[in-house]
C-alpha cells in the first residue's frame, strides 16, 4: 500500500488547533476566573454561616428571595444544566447570559443560610452561559462550532471548580448522551479545562486534598495496586449498591421537585416550604452535619466528606440523611449543584460498607465518592479519570471497576433529564437514540389522542445517488402543538407574575424551555382564533394593534401531551391545535423520514384499507 500523507488534511487540522487555541483559552480564563469568584464567595458564605449558626432559621425567607428572583428574572434559565444540554444537542436561542449571575447569587444564598447543595451545577451553568455570551461575539461560527464552544464552557466550569481539567474534559463529552461522545470537541474541551484550572490557581484558589493509603511496599516495581479477587468481589458488590443509591437520589430529587410543583402553585413559596422542612429535619436529628456543602467540618466528630475517609468518620445512615437533606433543598427550588452532595453520600456509604465488608475504609470512601457520582450522571469514564486526578493512579483498576459497575446498575436514570440515551446500557433494550432520560423516566401513557404510530423510512434514491432503501419503524410520533391566545393575556394564579402583567405567551415559552420541549416559538398572527372566537384579520405583526399570539411547540407527541397535562391551569379555555409532522433527519449514509399517519378531513387518522 503506498504511503499516505495529505498536506491539505494536516493544514486543516493545524488550523483547527490554532482556531480553538484562540477561542478556548480566553473562554477558559474567563470561566476559571468566574469559578474562582464563586469558590471564594462560597467559602465566605460557609464561614459566615458557621460563625452565625442561627442564620439557618432564615432559610425559608432566603428561599422566597431566590424563588422571587427567578420568577421575575430567571424563568428562561430555570432549567439550568438541562438547558445547556438542550442547546448543545440542538443550538437555537442560546443560553441567556443572565444565567451566570443568577445561579451564582442563588447558590451563595443557599449555602449562606444552610441549604444542602453542591457547586458543580453552578460552575457548569456559569461556563455554559459565558460560552454562549462569547458565541454572540463570533456570529460566523457554524452550528458545529457553537456546540463545541458550549461543551468547552462545560469543561471549563467543571475542571475549574474541582481542579480536575482532564476529568472535566471527558465529562463535557460524556454527559450529553449515554454511550456516545463527540470526539471532535476533545481538544477544545481540554484546552478550556486546563486554562480554567490554571486561572483558578492563579487567583489563589486551593482545592481539597484527599488521601488514600498506598498498598504498595516501599521500592515496589509495581505502579498499580495488586488486583486481589476477594477485594475485587467486595468492590463489585459495593459498586452495585452505589449505583442503586444514585437511582434513589435522582428519583428523590425529581419526585420532590414534581411534588412541590404540584402542591404549591406559586413558585416563590416552594423553597420556603423546603427550607422549613430542612429546619424540621435538623431539629429531629439534633445535628447540623448535613447542612451546606459538607466537604469539611468545623468541629471534631462532625460528619463530612473528609471525615468519611477515616474509620468511624460517618454514621451508618449518614449517607441517607445527606441524600434527604439535598433532595428537599434542590427539589423545592434552592440553587446549587448535585455533585458535591453525591460525593458526600458516596463517601459516607463507602465508609459504612467498608466496615460491613471488612475492606479498607479510605479506599471504599473514595470508590463511593466516585461511583455514586458516576451512576447519577452516567459518566463512568470521567469519574475514573477524576479518581486518578484526586486520589492518584495506584487504584485505577478499582476505580474503573467501581464506576463502570455503578453506571450499569443506575439504569437509565440520572440527575440530568435532558441527557440523551445514545446507546442503551444493554442491547436488549431498544430505545430511540434521541430519547432523553425525561422521556425514559416518564413513559408515555396510552395516547389521549386517537391515532396511529408514525413510521420512519428511507426513500429509494438509487437512481440519483445510490443511497440504500430501507424501512425502520418508529414508536413515537413527532408533532406540532399550536396554542392561540390573546397577546395581552397574563398567567392565571401566579402571584407576582399576574400582578406585573407578564404576558401568558412569554410564560408558556419559558415553561416549554424549562420542560425540555425541543422547539418553541411565538409570534403574532394575521389570522387566528382564541377563546373569544376569530382573531383579528388584516393586522400586521408589527402594527402595534393587539393581535392574537400563536405559541408553537414541536416535540414527540407524548411530550406535548405531558406539557398540556402539567400546565392545564394555564391552557384551559384556550384553543389547541395539534398536527403530526413529517420529520427528516440526515444521518451519515441515509435520509430518514418520519411520515405522519394519514388523516381525514376532520383531522382523524384513517385506517389503511
Amino acid at each position: 500500500m503506498p504511503f499516505r500523507f495529505r498536506v491539505r488534511e494536516q493544514l486543516a487540522l493545524g488550523w483547527f488547533l490554532v482556531k480553538w487555541l484562540g477561542l478556548a483559552i480566553p473562554l477558559g480564563v474567563v470561566v476559571g476566573s468566574a469559578c474562582a469568584l464563586f469558590l471564594w464567595s462560597l467559602d465566605t458564605a460557609t464561614a459566615t454561616r458557621l460563625r452565625h449558626p442561627d442564620l439557618v432559621y432564615l432559610l425559608p425567607l432566603a428561599g422566597m428571595a431566590i424563588g422571587a428572583l427567578y420568577l421575575l428574572f430567571g424563568k428562561s434559565v430555570e432549567a439550568g444544566n438541562n438547558l445547556i444540554m438542550e442547546e448543545i444537542h440542538e443550538p437555537g436561542g442560546g443560553v441567556p447570559l443572565r444565567m451566570a449571575p443568577l445561579i451564582l447569587i442563588g447558590t451563595v444564598v443557599t449555602h449562606l443560610f444552610g441549604g444542602s447543595a453542591g457547586r458543580e451545577g453552578t460552575a457548569v451553568q456559569m461556563g455554559g452561559s459565558l460560552a454562549s455570551g462569547c458565541i454572540r461575539l463570533f456570529p460566523q461560527l457554524s452550528r458545529a462550532d457553537v456546540r463545541i464552544m458550549l461543551m468547552a464552557g462545560v469543561s471549563a466550569g467543571f475542571g475549574g471548580v474541582f481542579g480536575t481539567p482532564v476529568a472535566g474534559t471527558i465529562f463535557a463529552l460524556e454527559v450529553l448522551a449515554i454511550g456516545r461522545m463527540n470526539l471532535a470537541a476533545l481538544v477544545p474541551c481540554l484546552i478550556a479545562g486546563i486554562a480554567s484550572d490554571q486561572a483558578c490557581i492563579a487567583w489563589g484558589i486551593q482545592h481539597t486534598h484527599y488521601h488514600v493509603a498506598s498498598q504498595l511496599p516501599a521500592g515496589s516495581a509495581l505502579h498499580l495496586a495488586p488486583v486481589m479477587l476477594p477485594l475485587l468481589g467486595k468492590v463489585v458488590l459495593a459498586a452495585a449498591l452505589f449505583g442503586l443509591t444514585s437511582v434513589l437520589f435522582s428519583e428523590c430529587v425529581h419526585g420532590l421537585h414534581q411534588l412541590f410543583k404540584t402542591a404549591i402553585r406559586w413558585p416563590v413559596l416552594r423553597p420556603a416550604a423546603g427550607g422549613m422542612l430542612v429546619i424540621v429535619m435538623m431539629w429531629l436529628l439534633g445535628t447540623r452535619d448535613y447542612l451546606g456543602l459538607g466537604v469539611s467540618s468545623a468541629e471534631p466528630g462532625q460528619v463530612s466528606i473528609l471525615s468519611s475517609f477515616q474509620p468511624g468518620g460517618a454514621g451508618t445512615w449518614s449517607w441517607l440523611w445527606k441524600l434527604l437533606f439535598t433532595a428537599v433543598t434542590l427539589g423545592s427550588g434552592f440553587k446549587g449543584g448535585e455533585v458535591t452532595p453525591l460525593f458526600f453520600i458516596g463517601a459516607a456509604l463507602g465508609n459504612t460498607l467498608a466496615l460491613l465488608l471488612g475492606a479498607p475504609v479510605d479506599l471504599f470512601a473514595a470508590l463511593g465518592f466516585l461511583s455514586v457520582f458516576a451512576g447519577a450522571t452516567n459518566t463512568p469514564l470521567a469519574c475514573t479519570l477524576m479518581g486518578i486526578e484526586l486520589f492518584g493512579g495506584e487504584y485505577a483498576v478499582y476505580f474503573a471497576v467501581a464506576t463502570f459497575t455503578a453506571y450499569l446498575f443506575s439504569g437509565h436514570s440520572g440527575i440530568y433529564l435532558s441527557q440523551r440515551i445514545g446507546t442503551p446500557k444493554t442491547p436488549s433494550l431498544e430505545m430511540d437514540p434521541a430519547e432523553t432520560l425525561r422521556a425514559a423516566r416518564n413513559p408515555a401513557p396510552d395516547s389521549t389522542l386517537s391515532g396511529r404510530t408514525a413510521s420512519a423510512f428511507t426513500p429509494d434514491f438509487t437512481e440519483t445517488g445510490g443511497l440504500p432503501a430501507q424501512r425502520q419503524e418508529m414508536s413515537r410520533e413527532i408533532g406540532q402543538l399550536c396554542i392561540y391566545l390573546p397577546q395581552g393575556e397574563t398567567p392565571h394564579g401566579m402571584g407576582l407574575q399576574s400582578l406585573f402583567g407578564r404576558p401568558l405567551f412569554r410564560e408558556l415559552m419559558d415553561l416549554a424551555h424549562a420542560d425540555g420541549i425541543r422547539h418553541a416559538t411565538s409570534h403574532a398572527v394575521r389570522h387566528g382564533y382564541s377563546r373569544q372566537g376569530s382573531g383579528p384579520s388584516n393586522v400586521g405583526e408589527f402594527s402595534g394593534v393587539l393581535s392574537d399570539m400563536d405559541v408553537e411547540l414541536m416535540d414527540y407527541r407524548d411530550q406535548l401531551e405531558r406539557f398540556c397535562r402539567d400546565h392545564a391551569d394555564q391552557l384551559r379555555n384556550h384553543r389547541l391545535v395539534y398536527r403530526p409532522l413529517e420529520h427528516w433527519e440526515l444521518p451519515d449514509q441515509s435520509l430518514e423520514v418520519t411520515a405522519p399517519p394519514t388523516t381525514g378531513l376532520e383531522g382523524r387518522p384513517q385506517d389503511s384499507k
